[in-house]
Formats: structure tokens, sequence, C-alpha cells
């Protein structure tokens, strides 16, 4: 009866995703508990509380803790946003296709640009981060060749993991949110329960910082730690295809994904600010290793490289899933012609249904960029954080989307939807999405020159720029035929 249950049900979906214009040619596979490991290890709370804990804390103080209470319940918001979305329109490749059906062609071109450069700069700048952890678990010297090397070995295996099939890609997955939920449990609770050197209300000392001005524009400025950890759950939507049931499934899962990852980001970093000996040390940039300097004291040199070899599988499982992310972002694009050598990268292997091509594109672009990051440190680190920007600006595409696609009729028809609560939280949730950009473009030092402090908004002007010039000249969105702009009629969907 199972396995009829699971035939009638691929059937439904086919049939679903055949009125969208499309054939099923994913295996079907991953479940709605891998789908949510998916996404959970795409946002990767470790991974983000990891590699930002000391701007957070240097900047802020201890009341940083509170950005990823504000960061989770604005991207809450953005996230019902999605469900609402992807309910009705369950298609490879998230954002892009999500953008085609709800305002059109041209709208889903740049909204595709620009969240793809910000899933390949993520893929280098999450490899490089985990350059050197690994580096030291290993023995070697942290220099930037090691580094370097290293970053490229971890997107090379995760080419490898991921051209394997769904299946590997939803299994490894699962076993990285197993370990990354378990180490955050134990090493935060370790920390709490026995190695606390500060008070619980340090999370509302602000340790005189901006004194005798104002304080909140360091807390806001420490807001980017936030920020930077609540994002990951629309992959949940990436791989809408390759999930049974996806007009429910998916947005639970992306709801699941902010709930249990953000929880276990402010877990974590609450644990680590309650362990810091000396907090007013890493404000004065006295000690720049908080987290390092924790872990050494608390677990010794051996047990502190047990821990980094269960952060080490934090990465690896956040480069997997960013790459998977990032591939069917590619074919979905190549798949509707817009993109030079469409036909080739739209190709599914007929052995483990994955998009090959499109995944080992996403492979070199992203090694590329590490490789930049060693000959050109300061004009890569640039790039790199500022992919943060990339994915927040793609994200309210979709939410400013999904208002113009309401003010022209449409009615969410899928699954899940929010019923008469659409409009306020949609306001809402676009409200939130541009207060965080302005957050993340807000010039952090006045005194510097004007190409230091506006580097990441020229960045990603030259990048929209060019994805703009490229879209009128070459006229990509017009090579395809596949629907678009038509989320208002399509109500019976």
């Amino acid at each position: 009866m199972g396995q009829g249950m699971d035939a009638t049900r691929n059937d439904a979906d086919s049939a679903q995703l055949a009125a969208l214009g499309y054939t099923a040619k994913f295996d079907r596979s991953m479940s709605v508990w891998q789908n949510f490991a998916l996404g959970f290890t795409y946002l990767s709370p470790v991974v983000g509380v990891y590699s930002v804990f000391y701007l957070g804390l240097s900047t802020g103080g201890p009341p940083m803790f509170w950005s990823y209470f504000l960061a989770g319940a604005g991207q809450f918001l953005v996230c019902l946003i999605f469900g609402e979305v992807v309910s009705q329109f369950p298609i490879s490749g998230g954002l892009y296709p999500w953008a085609r059906r709800l305002v059109g062609k041209r709208w889903a071109w740049m909204a595709g640009w620009i969240y793809g450069w910000a899933l390949f700069t993520t893929v280098a700048a999450v490899a490089v981060g985990a350059g050197p952890f690994l580096a030291g678990l290993l023995g070697f010297a942290v220099t930037p060749a090691i580094t370097t090397a290293v970053a490229l070995a971890m997107v090379m295996v995760s080419t490898l993991v991921n051209l394997a099939g769904t299946k590997l890609l939803a299994r490894v997955a699962m076993f990285g949110f197993v370990c990354e939920i378990a180490g955050a449990i134990l090493v935060g609770g370790y920390l709490l329960l026995f190695h606390r050197h500060q008070p619980l209300s340090v999370v509302v000392d602000t340790f005189n910082i901006g004194a005798p001005g104002a304080y909140w524009p360091f807390f806001f400025a420490a807001a980017v730690t936030g920020l930077f950890t609540c994002y990951g759950f629309e992959a949940c939507g990436d791989v809408a295809e390759e999930t049974p049931n996806p007009g429910l499934s998916i947005p639970r899962a992306m709801r699941m994904t902010i709930y249990v990852g953000m929880s276990a980001a402010a877990f974590v970093c609450l644990a680590l600010i309650l362990a810091q000996p000396d907090i007013a040390a890493v404000i004065a940039g006295r000690n720049t290793t908080p987290v390092e300097t924790v872990l050494l004291t608390v677990f010794g040199p051996i047990g502190a490289k047990l821990v980094v070899a269960v952060v080490m599988v934090s990465f690896m499982s956040c480069i997997l899933s960013l790459q998977a992310a990032t591939s069917r972002l590619v074919f979905a694009y190549a798949r509707d012609r817009m993109i030079a050598a469409s036909d080739y990268l739209s190709v599914i292997s007929p052995h483990t249904h994955v998009p090959v091509r499109a995944l080992v594109l996403s492979g070199i672009i992203a090694g590329a960029i590490v490789c930049l990051g060693y000959f050109f440190t300061n004009a890569v680190s640039t790039i790199v954080n500022s992919a943060i920007i990339g994915i927040y600006v793609a994200f309210q595409m979709i939410v400013l989307g999904a208002l113009i696609a309401r003010a022209r009729g449409w009615i969410p028809a899928g699954q899940f939807r929010l019923g008469p609560w659409a409009w306020p939280v949609n306001i809402i949730a676009l409200a939130y999405g541009v207060g965080a950009l302005v957050d993340l473009l807000w010039p952090r030092t006045p005194a510097a020159p004007w190409y230091i402090n506006y580097a990441m908004s020229a960045t990603w002007l030259a990048i929209a720029g060019i994805g703009a010039l490229y879209m009128l000249l070459a006229r990509p969105y017009d090579a395809g035929t596949a629907p678009a702009g038509d989320a208002w009629k399509l109500a019976g969907v």
C-alpha cells in the first residue's frame, strides 16, 4: 500500500508540475525531514555564529545576542511569503522561477542574476572560512596558500558528493544536521553548565560602547551577525522538484529551518558570550579569537580539535547545501533558456537525476573565486563579505514581487496560504527587508575614504549593472517560452 500511495503522490506532483509548464525529470526522493535538513545545513547556525562572533561582540558587545531574535522575526515573515509562493509554484531554482511567475521575465532575470552571484560567492566564502579550521585540525600551518588549497579541496569534494545524486545529498544533509544540532547542544550546554564567567544579565550590558554618545548605531552594526546567520530556508524550495508533496512539505520545512536554526544560533551565541572570561578584552581588540580561546581553554588541545572536527562537518554540510541550491538555480535558468549554453547546462543525468553540468559549473566558479582570494585578498574579501547583500536584495525582489502580484489580483492557490494576513505580513516583511539592507549598506567608518565605506554598495551596483546591460542588449529573457507573469491567472492550479 505504501508504494502505491507513493506512486499516486508522485503522479499528482508530476501533474501539478506539468500544469505549471514543466516535465518531471528529477528523482523525488527527498523527505520533508531531509528537505528541512538541507535548509538547516545551508543556514548552518554553528557556521554562522562561529564565523561572525568576534565581529558582533567587538562591535556591539553582548547585546548583539538579541540580533538573532530580530533577524529571526523579520525573516520568519519573509519565510511565510516564500511559503505561499513555493506552495503554488514548486519549481526547481527557487527565487528565479518565483520571480518569473509573480512579475515577469525581466524581473526574474535580475533576481536570479543577483541571487546566483551571491550564492557563488557564499560557497567560496564558507570554503575559505573553513580553511583555517581544517588546516589547523590536520596540523598544517595556516597560510594563505594552505587555506586556499584546503578551500579548493572542499569545493571539489562538495561537487563530487552532489554529483552522486539527490539521495546521497539528502543523507549527508541529514547527517550534517544531526552532527550540528548535537554539537551545538553538547558544547553550548557544557559551557553554560560548567564554564560560565559572566552573569545572564551581561546580554544587556553595553560596556559603555559608544559613550558618551548613543549606543544604537553600534548595536545595528553588530546586528549584521543575526542577518548573516538567518537565511538558507529558501534552499528548501530550490529542490522543490525533488521533494514529494512540495506544496505542503516545503513551506513546513522552511518554517522549521527558522525555528530550529535560529534557536540553535541564539543558544550557541549565548553560551559563548557567558563563557568569555574577559569581554572587555574582546571589545578592546586584545583578544581577536574569542571562540578559539574559549574552546582551547575549556576543552584543551585534544578536546578543542574534536569540537573543531564537528564544526568541520557543519562547514562541509553548508557547502554541500549551498552548491546544491546554486546548481538548481543554474539549471532553472538554462531550462528556460535564460543563459548561454542553455542546452548544455539543462541536462539532467539519467543515472543520478541531478543537473551534472550545472553542478560542475557552480564548482568551477566558486573555485575561481577562492583562487582570486589568494591573489587579490582585499578585492575578493569585499565581494565575499557583500554576498549577504545580494541574498537580501534577491529576497526582497520576491517579497516586492508578491506585493505586485497581489495588487494585480493574485490570490495564492497553493496548499499553504496566509489568507487575510497576507497583505499585512507582506508589507511588514518588505519594510523589514529594506531596513536590513540599509543596515548592511550603512557606512561603518565615516573617517575612512569613500571607496572603503561604499565598497559593498559599489560592488553590487556593478554586478547589477552588468546583469542589466546584458539583459537589455542580449535579451536572454525572450529566448524561451516558459510561462511568466501569470500568477494572478492561475487561481485553479
